[in-house]
């Protein structure tokens, strides 16, 4: 067997788990990019043991605890707080003056993951006084993630980073002010949590999110194929109001999305974009 028919076999098999656990266990994947859905399930494979991906699939289809361990590996949380302090002194300078105008804002985390960049904005609201008259929905497919993010516990190794994040950000006050350390993990103050709503929402299969005034997806995006990437943007115009933010990763773009003429740039350095009203 030559390496184009190994190649397809691989496709093959993969696109056969990803239907395996759509149809199963509802979470869809089908449309994630062909390298990244190889590398996380070669992953999933060396710590369960599977001698093929067609073996992974059967474990899957048969054995809810084995697809807990896959769903797990697929789930990508990279984050932290004032990840990329300068889009958040962007968010300061340039868009919560904007935000300020209006009489509510509601914004939209999508794929937030454990919830350091929620409470990143929450912070920023605060500090701006933005707050109180403000509602942040936070949202993830992964029902594990989601519930670290409600309990806003992390790693108290993690904090001088974050420290060193939200200065470069542009904070205003004194980072330990926001959280209580307990042993080895810091705990967020319960007021960060006032305003947040955690919810499960997918990406790849559900609607419409509201009508929001911003809509923050970071680093979210880059494992998805082009089809997926253009569904989703598209869900993010139509989950905005006239003139709202999108907020992207510092690797994805709009460039090459078949939904872009939606969208002007304020920032293409921070991937910070206005819906146009085209549509």
């Amino acid at each position: 067997m030559d390496d184009t028919q190994d190649l397809q076999n691989v496709q093959i098999e993969l696109a056969m788990l990803a239907e395996t656990v759509f149809r199963k266990y509802g979470y869809d994947f089908r449309d994630y990019s062909e390298a990244h859905l190889r590398r996380r399930i070669k992953h999933a494979m060396q710590k369960l043991n599977a001698p093929s991906i067609s073996a992974l699939q059967h474990e899957i289809l048969y054995d809810k605890a084995c697809f807990d361990l896959v769903l797990k590996e697929l789930s990508i949380n990279v984050t932290e707080m004032f990840r990329d302090p300068s889009f958040y002194r962007l968010l300061r300078e340039e868009i919560i003056p904007t935000l300020k105008t209006y009489p509510f804002v509601k914004i939209w985390h999508a794929g937030c993951a454990s919830g350091e960049e929620v409470y990143s904005m929450a912070i920023l609201l605060k500090e701006e006084g933005l707050y109180d008259k403000a509602q942040i929905y936070a949202t993830d497919f992964n029902a594990r993630v989601l519930q670290q993010a409600k309990e806003a516990i992390f790693p108290i190794e993690l904090i001088k980073e974050y420290t060193a994040n939200y200065i470069a950000a542009g904070g205003r006050q004194d980072f330990s002010d926001y959280y209580t350390a307990a042993y080895d993990s810091i705990i967020l103050s319960k007021s960060l949590r006032e305003r947040i709503v955690f919810s499960d929402h997918n990406l790849a299969t559900d609607t419409v999110f509201g009508e929001m005034h911003m809509v923050i997806c970071r680093n979210v995006m880059i494992y998805f194929n082009q089809e997926l990437q253009d569904r989703v943007v598209k869900l993010f115009a139509d989950s905005l109001c006239y003139r709202g933010i999108l907020c992207l990763g510092s690797k994805e773009s709009l460039k090459f999305n078949a939904n872009a003429a939606l969208f002007e740039a304020i920032s293409e350095t921070e991937k910070v974009y206005k819906k146009t009203g085209r549509q």
